[in-house]
């Protein structure tokens, strides 16, 4: 029952091409997505317009095939953060290396992953929104083999969620984790296990959501380093450990035990390695998502790969193209890209090579070269008076926070190291 993924991606193909996709050649207009893709165009001469954000086939690869033996190695199931791409040929592509589902953060983005035939859901966030649980909830009465998850962390959340469900006559139980708050400061989650039996308790009141597990986001933790994350992990455990022996797993055919962001996932495979055994068996699940493009600045300074080096290292996978527009003093220039094409929340792009209009030859790295800032249309771009740089030169940037990244662009094309554009990836924000 329920729609497969692999056909509902391949469908994206068949749609055809017109202005509402930048970059995209305009000679290609009436094109299907897969049409242009088999003429194999390069993103250089093959008459894509600038700004252009170009996926990696490589590290695509690389990325993927990474984090499926790491998880595979660690003895971890695997649900990465779909938020951060919100694209289903991706989500495709990492159930295909092993993922045992997606997790998204708000209902909207689960829809879109439902849309797609993803049939293991993990909505980390609590969700109260009565119309959103309604369509959850027949979800799955409609699918028997669908699996939802999502976080409560109150009282009055479980009796909001038991309202709507039973208003709107749904049958099936709404599995549910308890979140563990990262401690003070920190984002969404109980603060203490005694409000945690709390909501747990109102969890088994309720006819209509059955307590599977526990979660949280060691991400949140303050002032993080090693041991503070660890401590954190090892009391979510507990946590799950103490609330298996008081019965509120009780109706689980198996105990979540779910945590992990992009930043410490090293520490989550260490903590979890330790889960003693309980009353059922227990489905370690880690959630980082950023992995699956990396990045050249935030993700690549934080990434778990550089404090265990010897398990691999990711690619940054993320690439935008953007031409000289101005150059009109010796020491700045203007790039056709801004906020509206590049992330800046995490750290503004970086200058990483120029590819020459005249002849097509690549220089790197760009020694003196910064961005400065950034407005809605351009890069304001620092080199030095030297440099030979030129009107109509194409720079690559590299970027920060790829979850910012993706939701600026609808179409992506992934293409090769040699500019030739293979596929191309769709959004859904």
């Amino acid at each position: 029952m329920g729609i497969d993924i692999g056909e509902r991606v391949a469908a994206l193909d068949g749609e055809r091409i017109d202005h509402r996709y930048k970059a995209v050649p305009p000679d290609a207009d009436g094109l299907t997505f897969g049409e242009l893709a088999a003429q194999r165009r390069n993103l250089f001469d093959g008459g894509f317009t600038t700004p252009v954000l170009v996926l990696s086939e490589e590290a695509l690869d690389h990325n993927l095939g990474l984090l499926e033996r790491y998880t595979a190695e660690h003895a971890l199931a695997f649900a990465p953060h779909g938020k951060t791409s919100m694209a289903p040929q991706l989500f495709a592509r990492q159930l295909a290396h092993g993922a045992w589902g997606i997790t998204v953060a708000v209902p909207h983005q689960a829809r879109v992953a439902r849309a797609f035939g993803v049939r293991r859901i993990f909505l980390a966030n609590e969700v109260v929104d009565a119309a959103a649980l309604r369509w959850i909830g027949e979800q799955l009465d409609a699918d028997p083999d669908f699996t939802f998850l999502c976080y409560v962390d109150s009282v009055r959340g479980v009796e909001l969620m038991d309202t709507a469900l039973r208003a709107a006559g749904i049958r099936r139980r709404l599995d549910v984790v308890l979140e563990l708050g990262a401690g003070e400061g920190a984002r969404t989650g109980v603060r203490t296990e005694a409000e945690g039996v709390a909501v747990a308790e109102a969890v088994a009141r309720a006819s209509a959501l059955r307590l599977v597990g526990v979660a949280g986001y060691e991400g949140e933790v303050p002032d993080p380093d090693p041991e503070r994350v660890r401590a954190w992990l090892r009391r979510l455990v507990a946590l799950a450990a103490g609330f298996d022996r008081a019965g509120h797993f009780a109706g689980a055919a198996e105990i979540v035990i779910s945590a992990g962001g992009s930043a410490w996932f090293d520490a989550v495979a260490d903590v979890f390695a330790g889960i003693p055994e309980l009353s059922s068996p227990v489905l370690k699940l880690l959630r980082s998502g950023a992995y699956v493009t990396h990045d050249d600045d935030h993700y690549r300074r934080i990434t778990p790969f550089n404090r265990v080096p010897t398990e691999g290292s990711l690619r940054p996978a993320l690439r935008l193209w953007a031409q000289v527009v101005s150059r009109p003093t010796p020491t700045q220039a203007f790039l056709n890209a801004g906020k509206r094409d590049a992330p800046y929340d995490l750290g503004l792009p970086r200058p990483l090579a120029v590819r020459s209009a005249r002849d097509g030859s690549l220089r790197d790295p760009l020694d003196g070269f910064t961005v400065a800032q950034l407005s809605d249309q351009h890069t304001w771009l620092t080199l030095p008076a030297a440099e030979p740089l030129e009107v109509g030169d194409w720079v690559a940037l590299g970027l920060s926070h790829p979850c910012t990244t993706f939701d600026k662009w609808p179409l992506i094309p992934v293409a090769r190291e040699d500019g030739t554009a293979t596929a191309f990836i769709h959004t859904f924000f």
